[in-house]
This record gives C-alpha cells, structure tokens and sequence, in this order.
C-alpha cells in the first residue's frame, strides 16, 4: 500500500474531498442553492464572501491537493457529510449496546475452585485449569495429543530405535589427554552430525587448551571452540610472552552425570535420563527456561538461537551432547569417537567385561573431572588433566 492510500482511504472518497475542497478551471463551487441576483446594467457587483472561491492555479496539480494533511481531508469530509447527510451521521455516532452475556455460558464457581487448586500441582491440570473456564475439562485429553508439552513427566520419549534394548548397558566415556592433539575434527563432525549450530558460542563439545607457565599460572583457551585448531600461543588474556613450561588439550562435552543437576532443576521434565543412564532433552516440553543451562557445572549447555541450523530443527530450547544416541542405539559410536584420528575419545558399554573400554576402565582407572561436584560423572579422563584436577 503507497503512502497516498495509507493517509486516503477510500481513493474515491479523497478525490471527491479535493473536488469539494480545491475548485478547477472548469467547476467552481456555488455556495447556496440559489445562485446571486444579476447587479443593475452598469454597476460593479458587491463582492460576498460566502460565494468568493480561491483563485485556481494551474501549477496546483491534483497530487499536491492528495498529499494534504489527513487531519485537512477529514476535516472538509465531515463538513461535507453534515451538510448532505445530517441525520444518518447523527444515527451512526450513537453508541453501540454491547451484547448480553449468556449467564448458561459461565462456569459455576463452585467448579473453577477445584481447578484452582489442582494447578499448583502439575501441568495437566493447569491445562484442565483453562480447559474450565472456557467450558470444562472435556477437551484435556485432546489437547494433550496436540501439544506434548501438556504431557506427564512419567511419560518418557519412546526409543529412537524399537529393536534397541537398552538393559543391563553402562554406557562409558573415556577422554585421554595426552593423546589429544587439538585438531578440531570432533568438534566439526559433532556440528554436522547433529546440526549444531556453526557459531563457536554454540556447541555440544569443544576442545580447551590448559597452559602452565613458568611462573605456576594456569592459562585455559579455546579460540572458536578449537574447530579449527589452535595458534602456536595461548589466546587467553594475560599468557601473551610469558615462558610455558607445560601445555595440553582438553576435549569436553557432557558428563552424562549419574547425579545430574539438570535433571533436577528441569520445571517441565524435558530433561529426562533414559533406562540406559543417557540423559537427553525432550525438545517437545522443553520451554527455554535456562535452569538447566545455569545448573550444568561443566558448561556443557546452551540454548539453542533461531537460525539454519537447529538440532531436531527445534531452535528456543536446551541443547546439549547426547554421545550421538542416535548412533549408539544401532550399534554405532558418537560421531567425535569415530572422526578422532589419534584415538584420544573412547566410547563402548563397560558392561561387558572383554570391550575396549571396560579393559580401559579396569585397567587404567581413568579419573572424573572435579569429583567435588558430587555429580558422578560418566565422562572419565586420563593423563595431564587428571593431575590438574
């Protein structure tokens, strides 16, 4: 819509307004319904005031009449309107009677004070809460099918895989750091495998340098989340030229932790532990609330930012690693596990006394990351971060 038409609706009212407003060469305006009697053979008419019209002008073309201010054109429109149409105006300025409510309609109170107090109490009956006052908790159920967020926390997503069986598994994790060389592979592949977001500030795993210097100060960088790669000195504020007398790489991701704080804080249930021990986000109830992401105490969280890309195309909510499950319930290995080249992520089911990585676990005794948190991680480490923590 032009601007003409946004300060002159209708076009046809705004032109007859210019015709009634603005005279032309061929049409001047006559002020009463009786025309001025002929002055006497002779003698110079005496002017009158109401009759006299502004001299037309050529340059005065029919756009510059429009583009006048609409406070004019409305002005010169309802003159014109109580002139010629006095009493249907009159009709239309009367106020409307609003309709009468119909008293069957309501809900009796005695039937809302119930779902007052079961709201407090779980999602689905502050949905039956609403469902009352607009006309009873006949449409809960059905609504519950629409939007799963409405759904009971008992209500567990269904496997991704129906043929996996998920018993008697102790999914492990094990990070050797002083194998990892900083590459960045994991950190690309985990991104395109699971749609992650490409900015550094969003991510599922990422790789940090932890630098000692001569003077005992511990440095920590992670320049773009390690993706691609590391400069030959620490990007960290304060390290520039000082003397490093020990430096390695630490890959992170989520500790998948037995004790989770995100599972508890969750108000909706959307992060959830499978029967396998793999705690997940339900992108169907999460809400972006952010107490998940504020509890993690390792970081290992973010809220998903509207854009191209969004994991299970859900942009708003928590994210996080979920050691490729996807991947893990076919029989396969997280996407970082598999892309590493030197072998410094190692992932199976320590279940099983003969794999590769309950021979590491009994036999190295890899180490959890600050066990002070009490979370009980299932990401377990081995080399210099051990030692560090």
């Amino acid at each position: 819509m032009n601007d003409r038409t946004d300060r002159h609706e209708p076009e046809d009212r705004a032109i007859e307004v210019v015709l009634s407003v603005e005279p032309t060469d061929r049409e001047a305006p006559v002020p009463s319904s009786e025309a001025p009697e002929p002055a006497p053979s002779g003698e110079t008419p005496e002017p009158v005031a109401e009759a006299t019209a502004p001299e037309p002008n050529d340059e005065a073309a029919p756009e510059t009449v429009v583009e006048a201010d609409t406070a004019d054109v409305t002005d010169a429109s309802q003159a014109a309107a109580e002139e010629t149409d006095a009493p249907q105006a009159a009709a239309a300025a009367l106020p409307v009677s609003p309709q009468p409510v119909a008293v069957s309609n309501l809900v009796p109170l005695e039937e809302i004070a119930p779902a007052i107090a079961a709201a407090s109490v779980s999602r689905r009956a502050f949905l039956g809460f609403g469902l009352a006052l607009v006309g009873g908790l006949a449409g809960a159920a059905v609504l519950t099918r629409l939007f799963p967020i409405f759904e009971d926390t008992a209500n567990a997503a269904a496997p991704i895989v129906p043929t996996y069986d998920p018993t008697g598994k102790a999914w492990t994790f094990v990070v050797d750091t002083s194998a990892c060389i900083g590459c960045g592979l994991c950190v690309v592949a985990c991104k395109e495998e699971n749609d992650v977001p490409e900015e550094s500030t969003y991510t599922r795993t990422w790789i940090e340098r932890h630098t000692v210097t001569t003077d005992g100060v511990l440095y920590v960088d992670s320049p773009d989340a390690g993706q691609f790669g590391f400069p030959p000195d620490s990007t960290a504020p304060g390290a520039a030229g000082k003397a490093v007398a020990s430096s390695h790489f630490e890959p992170r991701l989520c500790m998948q932790c037995e004790n989770s704080p995100c599972t508890s804080v969750c108000p909706v249930g959307a992060t959830y532990r499978t029967e396998d021990g793999v705690i997940l986000v339900d992108a169907r109830r999460c809400i972006g609330c952010g107490y998940c992401v504020v509890a993690c105490p390792y970081g290992a969280r973010y809220i998903v930012p509207a854009g191209e890309r969004a994991p299970n195309d859900t942009p708003g909510v928590a994210d996080k690693c979920t050691w490729c499950y996807h991947r893990i319930s076919r029989g396969g290995k997280p996407a970082c596990v598999e892309v590493c080249p030197v072998g410094a992520r190692k992932f199976g089911d320590a279940s099983d006394p003969s794999s590769e990585i309950a021979t590491i676990v009994r036999e190295q005794n890899p180490q959890p990351l600050h066990p002070e948190y009490g979370t009980r991680p299932r990401v377990l480490y081995l080399g210099p971060s051990i030692e560090e923590a």
